[in-house]
């Protein structure tokens, strides 16, 4: 996914002058920034925000804890989603992306799979995380949906959050080392418990985050990175529904779906959509099982979507 140009840079105010800082939440045009063991109220100029939680900035400081960013560190990566009106940013520097299933309620396979796009396109590596499974009548049919992913070589980890948080919390805190990760996931999946489990004291942070963004104690949601030891962290994000992705191009999104690649290149005319062009290489393999129907179904959709762009 390409990644959203930084701030450029101010003239206002010497480069010597300006302090560097980790975003770590963001509600709305404010952020609360990590500046070595100080956290303070952060701001952009103007209406327009492109910061992202997990960016690292350059910021002038207005008062003992407050200051304006000035500037965007390059970033390696990006996560943000998209509508046919405007992006939501999701990350920025992640290295590896935790979608989060449950035996119950169901998940979306539409999500699932935007997700994991999301995540190619980004270069992002992507893993599944299949909560509940203590709820062992759910198990079989849950594990069975998830083969499509399985197949194409994303990681499914096996977990119980609430029934056997020992065996959870070992098998995360091997795949976190080292790496700044977010975990998404429908409403009801388990994600906070996980982050719960993984961060001790993370209803703490989240406390002190809601009173330094003035969020207060209702059900306000936002984006917030949990700082590990060994420059480890890991990013929560609000639950949601959807997950749109208009600004990607279709050369973009076929390049996004790892199924799709044996087949490009390989089709009767250079210029084809597979959609329904004779002598699609991608088409036969749907046909012939290779590439599963539910995978080509959402490419479809996504193209249509990213016709539709209207910012």
């Amino acid at each position: 996914m390409a990644s959203k140009k930084p701030f450029p840079a101010r003239r206002n105010g010497a480069a010597a002058d300006l302090e560097s800082g980790l975003v770590i939440a963001a509600h709305g045009r404010h952020y609360l920034v990590q500046a070595g063991e100080q956290k303070l109220q952060c701001v952009t100029r103007g209406k327009k925000s492109d910061v992202s939680v997990g960016d690292r900035i350059r910021f002038a400081r207005t008062s003992p804890n407050q200051g304006v960013v000035e500037t965007i560190d390059e970033r390696k990566t990006l996560l943000y989603r998209s509508d046919q009106y405007k992006s939501k940013l999701l990350a920025a520097n992640v290295d590896q992306l935790f979608i989060v299933v449950a035996t119950e309620p169901s998940f979306t396979d539409d999500l699932v799979s935007r997700a994991l796009v999301a995540a190619e396109s980004a270069g992002v590596s992507a893993h599944l995380i299949l909560n509940k499974i203590d709820i062992e009548e759910a198990l079989p049919r849950t594990r069975e949906r998830l083969q499509v992913y399985a197949r194409l070589g994303y990681p499914v980890h096996e977990v119980s959050a609430t029934a056997r948080p020992d065996e959870t919390r070992a098998a995360f805190m091997p795949l976190l080392e080292g790496k700044s990760t977010i975990l998404i996931g429908q409403s009801g999946m388990g994600k906070s418990s996980l982050i719960n489990l993984i961060v001790p004291d993370a209803d703490i942070a989240t406390r002190e985050i809601s009173a330094a963004l003035d969020t207060g104690k209702h059900t306000t949601t936002f984006t917030r990175l949990y700082q590990m030891e060994g420059e480890a962290s890991i990013i929560d994000s609000p639950g949601f529904q959807e997950f749109g992705l208009y600004q990607l191009s279709e050369g973009m999104l076929e390049r996004a779906f790892r199924d799709f690649a044996p087949y490009l290149g390989k089709c009767r005319f250079y210029n084809c959509h597979h959609l329904n062009e004779p002598g699609c290489a991608v088409l036969e393999a749907v046909q012939a099982g290779q590439i599963a129907p539910l995978r080509h179904q959402l490419y479809g959709q996504l193209v249509h979507e990213s016709s539709q762009t209207l910012y």
